[in-house]
Protein backbone atom coordinates (compact mmCIF):
# COMPACT_ATOMS: atom_id res chain seq x y z
CA UNK A 1 0.00 0.00 0.00
CA UNK A 2 1.11 3.43 -0.89
CA UNK A 3 0.17 7.32 -0.35
CA UNK A 4 1.33 10.05 -1.15
CA UNK A 5 0.02 13.40 0.09
CA UNK A 6 0.69 17.16 -1.26
CA UNK A 7 0.16 19.54 2.10
CA UNK A 8 -0.08 22.79 1.77
CA UNK A 9 -0.84 26.06 3.67
CA UNK A 10 0.52 29.89 4.47
CA UNK A 11 3.68 30.02 6.53
CA UNK A 12 2.64 29.62 10.01
CA UNK A 13 -0.33 27.44 10.21
CA UNK A 14 0.92 24.45 11.13
CA UNK A 15 1.43 22.41 7.92
CA UNK A 16 4.86 21.24 8.97
CA UNK A 17 3.13 20.16 12.31
CA UNK A 18 0.86 17.89 10.31
CA UNK A 19 3.79 16.58 8.66
CA UNK A 20 5.93 15.79 11.42
CA UNK A 21 3.09 14.05 12.93
CA UNK A 22 2.30 11.63 10.05
CA UNK A 23 5.58 11.36 9.61
CA UNK A 24 6.37 10.05 13.21
CA UNK A 25 3.03 7.71 12.93
CA UNK A 26 4.59 5.91 9.85
CA UNK A 27 7.69 5.28 11.81
CA UNK A 28 6.30 3.87 14.73
CA UNK A 29 3.97 1.77 12.08
CA UNK A 30 7.41 0.49 10.58
CA UNK A 31 6.15 2.42 6.89
CA UNK A 32 8.80 3.80 4.69
CA UNK A 33 8.77 7.51 4.32
CA UNK A 34 9.93 9.90 2.08
CA UNK A 35 9.39 13.82 2.38
CA UNK A 36 10.08 16.85 0.83
CA UNK A 37 9.48 20.40 2.18
CA UNK A 38 9.22 24.03 0.39
CA UNK A 39 9.01 26.18 3.20
CA UNK A 40 8.73 29.77 1.08
CA UNK A 41 8.21 33.05 3.25
CA UNK A 42 7.09 31.45 6.24
CA UNK A 43 7.72 34.27 8.71
CA UNK A 44 5.83 36.65 5.87
CA UNK A 45 2.94 34.16 5.06
CA UNK A 46 3.99 33.06 2.34
CA UNK A 47 3.06 29.40 1.11
CA UNK A 48 3.82 26.53 2.62
CA UNK A 49 3.94 23.07 1.25
CA UNK A 50 5.44 19.12 1.57
CA UNK A 51 5.21 16.21 -0.11
CA UNK A 52 5.02 13.36 2.13
CA UNK A 53 4.80 9.81 0.61
CA UNK A 54 4.09 6.96 2.74
CA UNK A 55 4.31 3.27 1.43
CA UNK A 56 4.65 -0.44 3.05
CA UNK A 57 7.48 -0.79 0.26
CA UNK A 58 10.47 0.80 -0.58
CA UNK A 59 10.37 5.15 -2.37
CA UNK A 60 12.47 5.86 -4.62
CA UNK A 61 11.69 9.66 -4.85
CA UNK A 62 10.68 12.20 -2.20
CA UNK A 63 8.72 13.81 -4.98
CA UNK A 64 5.02 13.40 -5.98
CA UNK A 65 4.59 13.67 -10.13
CA UNK A 66 1.97 15.65 -11.33
CA UNK A 67 -1.64 13.79 -11.21
CA UNK A 68 -0.62 11.14 -8.43
CA UNK A 69 -1.41 12.35 -5.19
CA UNK A 70 -3.81 10.99 -3.25
CA UNK A 71 -4.45 13.60 -1.42
CA UNK A 72 -3.81 17.35 -0.83
CA UNK A 73 -4.32 18.49 2.38
CA UNK A 74 -4.64 22.35 2.81
CA UNK A 75 -4.74 24.79 5.49
CA UNK A 76 -6.32 27.05 3.34
CA UNK A 77 -8.68 26.40 0.28
CA UNK A 78 -6.86 28.41 -2.53
CA UNK A 79 -3.82 26.67 -1.48
CA UNK A 80 -5.92 23.68 -2.06
CA UNK A 81 -6.40 24.69 -5.67
CA UNK A 82 -3.39 25.66 -6.36
CA UNK A 83 -2.33 22.25 -6.01
CA UNK A 84 -4.95 20.23 -8.11
CA UNK A 85 -2.54 19.52 -10.79
CA UNK A 86 -0.88 17.12 -8.50
CA UNK A 87 -4.09 15.43 -7.63
CA UNK A 88 -4.31 11.94 -8.86
CA UNK A 89 -7.62 10.89 -10.61
CA UNK A 90 -9.35 9.00 -7.44
CA UNK A 91 -7.44 11.46 -5.27
CA UNK A 92 -9.29 13.73 -2.14
CA UNK A 93 -8.98 17.00 -1.43
CA UNK A 94 -9.17 17.85 2.81
CA UNK A 95 -9.24 21.67 3.14
CA UNK A 96 -10.52 24.34 5.46
CA UNK A 97 -13.40 26.01 4.29
CA UNK A 98 -12.28 29.09 5.44
CA UNK A 99 -9.84 31.50 3.93
CA UNK A 100 -6.45 33.23 5.16
CA UNK A 101 -6.94 36.13 2.68
CA UNK A 102 -2.97 37.74 2.68
CA UNK A 103 -3.00 38.90 -0.62
CA UNK A 104 -4.31 41.90 -2.09
CA UNK A 105 -6.32 40.24 -4.90
CA UNK A 106 -7.46 37.44 -3.20
CA UNK A 107 -10.44 35.27 -4.70
CA UNK A 108 -14.54 35.87 -3.54
CA UNK A 109 -14.57 32.85 -1.12
CA UNK A 110 -17.47 31.93 -2.97
CA UNK A 111 -15.89 31.56 -5.70
CA UNK A 112 -13.42 29.38 -3.76
CA UNK A 113 -15.80 27.05 -2.40
CA UNK A 114 -18.18 26.37 -6.02
CA UNK A 115 -14.41 25.57 -7.53
CA UNK A 116 -14.34 22.88 -4.34
CA UNK A 117 -17.61 21.77 -4.49
CA UNK A 118 -17.14 20.95 -8.09
CA UNK A 119 -14.32 18.23 -7.45
CA UNK A 120 -15.52 14.54 -7.19
CA UNK A 121 -14.13 13.74 -3.66
CA UNK A 122 -13.73 16.73 -1.49
CA UNK A 123 -13.82 17.11 2.87
CA UNK A 124 -14.49 20.79 4.04
CA UNK A 125 -14.72 21.98 7.50
CA UNK A 126 -13.86 25.71 9.28
CA UNK A 127 -11.03 23.98 10.75
CA UNK A 128 -10.16 27.38 12.92
CA UNK A 129 -14.03 27.39 13.55
CA UNK A 130 -13.90 24.35 14.83
CA UNK A 131 -10.36 24.27 16.94
CA UNK A 132 -12.03 27.68 18.91
CA UNK A 133 -14.88 25.97 19.60
CA UNK A 134 -13.03 23.01 21.50
CA UNK A 135 -10.97 25.80 23.48
CA UNK A 136 -7.99 25.16 21.29
CA UNK A 137 -7.39 28.22 18.98
CA UNK A 138 -4.10 27.19 17.94
CA UNK A 139 -5.31 23.81 17.23
CA UNK A 140 -6.71 24.09 13.57
CA UNK A 141 -4.13 21.74 12.04
CA UNK A 142 -4.95 18.84 14.28
CA UNK A 143 -8.35 19.57 13.00
CA UNK A 144 -7.35 19.58 9.57
CA UNK A 145 -5.07 16.39 10.54
CA UNK A 146 -8.43 15.10 12.26
CA UNK A 147 -10.32 15.32 9.01
CA UNK A 148 -7.48 13.90 6.88
CA UNK A 149 -7.24 10.24 8.85
CA UNK A 150 -10.30 9.50 7.43
CA UNK A 151 -9.35 9.66 4.13
CA UNK A 152 -5.42 7.99 5.41
CA UNK A 153 -5.85 3.93 5.05
CA UNK A 154 -2.23 3.21 5.73
CA UNK A 155 -2.13 4.44 9.51
CA UNK A 156 -5.10 3.83 11.81
CA UNK A 157 -6.35 6.89 13.28
CA UNK A 158 -4.39 5.77 16.83
CA UNK A 159 -1.53 5.70 15.33
CA UNK A 160 -2.28 9.62 14.70
CA UNK A 161 -2.94 10.29 18.33
CA UNK A 162 -0.09 8.25 19.93
CA UNK A 163 2.34 10.59 17.73
CA UNK A 164 0.10 13.80 18.52
CA UNK A 165 1.03 12.59 21.98
CA UNK A 166 4.77 11.89 21.18
CA UNK A 167 5.41 15.45 19.12
CA UNK A 168 3.54 17.65 21.79
CA UNK A 169 4.84 15.93 25.25
CA UNK A 170 7.68 18.16 25.60
CA UNK A 171 4.84 21.24 25.67
CA UNK A 172 3.02 19.70 28.37
CA UNK A 173 -0.44 17.68 28.93
CA UNK A 174 -2.59 20.51 28.22
CA UNK A 175 -1.46 21.09 24.89
CA UNK A 176 -1.23 17.48 24.57
CA UNK A 177 -5.21 16.97 24.84
CA UNK A 178 -6.34 20.18 23.29
CA UNK A 179 -4.61 18.80 20.13
CA UNK A 180 -6.35 15.45 20.74
CA UNK A 181 -9.15 17.22 21.05
CA UNK A 182 -8.84 19.15 18.37
CA UNK A 183 -7.72 15.80 16.41
CA UNK A 184 -10.79 14.46 17.45
CA UNK A 185 -13.19 17.37 16.47
CA UNK A 186 -12.18 17.30 13.08
CA UNK A 187 -12.18 13.28 12.85
CA UNK A 188 -15.90 13.26 13.99
CA UNK A 189 -16.22 16.77 11.98
CA UNK A 190 -16.30 14.98 8.26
Amino acid sequence: MKTDIKLAGVGGQGILTIATVIGQAATAAGLQLKQAEVHGMSQRGGAVESDLRLSDEAIYSDQIGLGTADLIVSMEPMEALRYLPYLGPKGTVVTSSAPFVNIPDYPAAEVLQADLQALPSVALLDIEGVARAQGAPKSANMVLLGMTARHLAILPPEALREAIRTIFARKGEKVVEDNLKAFDAGYEGV
